[in-house]
């Protein structure tokens, strides 16, 4: 049986399996920490392109993460050592940043969280480097579609599993495939929490959304098989067959009367192209 916590700004918050239900001063938290993650990928996009290495883009996240008053999530992180995550082509995600240099025709997803006043901003948007094909432009268009699909299906009253069902449907409409062994999450003052929410689901199953839940929407799809593997390092995950994968992510908050986003650009550069 599902758990509920309402849980006021001042509480200790714990990962004890419970779904948070958060207040205004919350929401107003969790507005400013994705506003900044969302201002970090606006900056990205002109410096995506050919001849980049990707340990100078995650360096430049970490230097703006810095100046907006936050601290990089992911730094320190069960290990981590980096401030973001960047996966190019086949990675399906936490790609580990390198002096691996960005290509022509490469797709990229930079995921971001920046930890502002106690509170987790969490997105990723893919990005084009510079002349890439059809099919891979197609496949990150539709993987878009895939998040602001499950995203409308955010109200009170509606199930976990909403979300997932419309996103595989979208997906495989597309003869797509739906990664199953990652998932979005809650997050807030924790960077993860309950729910998981799964990106391939049945209809009207989960758990119940109600106004104050904070979670993740993450889908990540793949143009082969949706099979997964971990690589040596611990953390970079890869599609087994090497086909290309992508990947968005917005954080979000169920309202009264429906979602409010709270990662979304201010400039309207949600998804590529950005010029």
């Amino acid at each position: 049986m599902t758990e509920y916590q309402v849980i006021d700004s001042a509480d200790t918050v714990l990962r004890d399996g419970t779904i948070k239900l958060h207040g205004p001063d919350a929401f107003e938290g969790m507005r400013r920490a994705g506003r900044l993650a969302a201002d970090i990928l606006d900056a990205m996009a002109p410096l995506v392109k050919p001849g980049v290495s990707t340990a100078e883009l995650d360096d430049i996240v970490r230097e703006m993460t810095l100046a907006g008053g936050a601290v990089p999530a992911t730094l320190g992180y069960r290990g981590y050592t980096h401030s973001c995550c960047i996966s190019i082509n086949h990675v399906i995600c936490h790609g580990i940043p390198s002096e691996k240099i960005l290509k022509d025709g490469d797709i990229v997803n930079i995921d971001v969280t920046p930890l502002l006043d106690g509170w987790h901003g969490d997105t990723s948007r893919m990005y084009l480097v510079g002349d890439v094909p059809l099919k891979a432009r197609k496949l990150v268009d539709v993987t878009h579609e895939c998040l602001m699909l499950g995203i409308e299906q955010v109200k009170p009253g509606a199930r976990l599993g909403d979300i997932g069902a419309v996103i595989e449907a979208h997906a495989r409409a597309h003869r797509y495939t739906t990664v199953r062994e990652f998932c979005g999450h809650g997050l807030g003052r924790l960077f993860h929490d309950a729910p998981e929410v799964i990106h391939a689901a049945k209809a009207g199953t989960g758990p119940e959304l109600k106004p104050g839940m904070f979670f993740t929407i993450e889908p990540m799809i793949n143009a082969g098989k949706p099979w997964a593997k971990v690589l040596s390092d611990g953390w970079t995950a890869v599609s087994r067959d090497k086909s290309l994968s992508a990947q968005f992510e917005h954080s979000l908050g169920v309202t009264e009367t429906g979602v409010e986003i709270f990662t979304k650009s201010q400039r309207g550069l949600d998804k590529p192209p950005y010029s």
